[in-house]
């Protein structure tokens, strides 16, 4: 049989990279997948290492539409990722999307899977209008569904390495604290990017006629602040004794942004995200249940992710 190829976008970063990996270690995946992992430069070492996996790495650049043709030509699906975070530019990531989603129509692709987000302004009806990382990429889901392009979309939930030796962390003399600019009962998606990406993406393709036209959810459970630090607390009960969970006001928030260099507008736009969980959900309210039900491995627990997380060291 002949293997069918999977273009992977963004592939020497971390939900890419996971895509690659999880298929390719995958016997059932692998079996029918053909990996091409995209980059801009193969030669890099994180490139190689993919190589060594067993992808074929050709270089191809998002702004580059001759080179997306290129790299993307002869393929049955595509994992696209953009990264607002390097151009800080919701024009720069939507062009980059519809160009992709232009090239995928043009190459007759069969199931582009776009990893997409909420445009929270709407879901807020005006109430958090900037925050622009998630409005680009469901604006170029729109675009996507306007071309009648075969595609499902998968929508990252928060990050777990967010919190390790950030969100919580040593404030001094031992004293570990949990501080968030959101109530202790808020619902927070859960989601480790790099050790579970793959494992959605990889099922979305090996499911294809169950989730074409939807959005699955890429997240282990939601987590309340209180559970968070619960279940830190269980795993290191000496460092746990004095830990705490400090609901941090708007304003200190983003002064705290602002000592790490992050401009004015970036401060609001990620006091902006924290504020979706609370008031409107990071899903809008939906539930996990039926994204959970199409993996065929087990996501990554918050617990078993902070057992093993190098900020956590040491800590008894």
């Amino acid at each position: 049989m002949t293997k069918r190829i999977i273009t992977v976008l963004g592939s020497t970063g971390k939900q890419g990279g996971s895509v690659v990996k999880s298929i390719l270690e995958d016997s059932t995946a692998s079996s029918q997948f053909h990996v091409r992992a995209v980059t801009r430069d193969p030669s890099k070492d994180s490139a190689r290492s993919l190589s060594a996996l067993g992808a074929e790495v050709v270089a191809g650049d998002l702004n580059d539409k001759d080179s997306l043709h290129a790299a993307i030509q002869g393929s049955h699906g595509v994992f696209a990722v953009t990264n607002f975070w390097e151009l800080f530019s919701a024009e720069a990531e939507e062009a980059q999307g519809k160009t992709v989603a232009d090239v995928c129509k043009a190459e007759g692709v069969k199931h582009l899977v776009w990893s997409s987000l909420l445009n929270v302004k709407k879901l807020s009806n005006g109430v958090l209008p900037d925050v622009h990382h998630f409005d680009g990429k469901a604006n170029v889901e729109e675009y996507i569904r306007s071309l009648g392009l075969p595609s499902s979309f998968f929508l990252p939930g928060f990050y777990m390495s967010n919190l390790p030796g950030m969100s919580l962390r040593d404030m001094g003399e031992g004293k570990w604290a949990l501080a968030l600019p959101m109530p202790a009962n808020s619902p927070i998606p859960l989601f480790d990017a790099e050790g579970d990406t793959g494992k959605f993406v990889k099922a979305m393709f090996l499911n294809e006629e169950k989730v074409l036209g939807k959005r699955i959810y890429g997240a282990t459970a939601y987590y309340t602040p209180v559970e968070i630090l619960d279940q830190f607390k269980e795993l290191f009960p000496e460092t746990g004794k004095q830990a705490a969970f400090s609901q941090l006001p708007g304003e200190v928030f983003k002064g705290i942004m602002a000592s790490t260099g992050a401009p004015e507008p970036i401060q609001e736009e990620m006091l902006q995200n924290m504020r979706l969980m609370p008031e409107f959900g990071y899903y809008g309210g939906d539930g996990l249940e039926s994204s959970l039900a199409i993996l065929g491995e087990e996501p990554t627990a918050w617990k078993e992710y902070a057992k093993n997380h190098q900020a956590f060291a040491g800590l008894k």
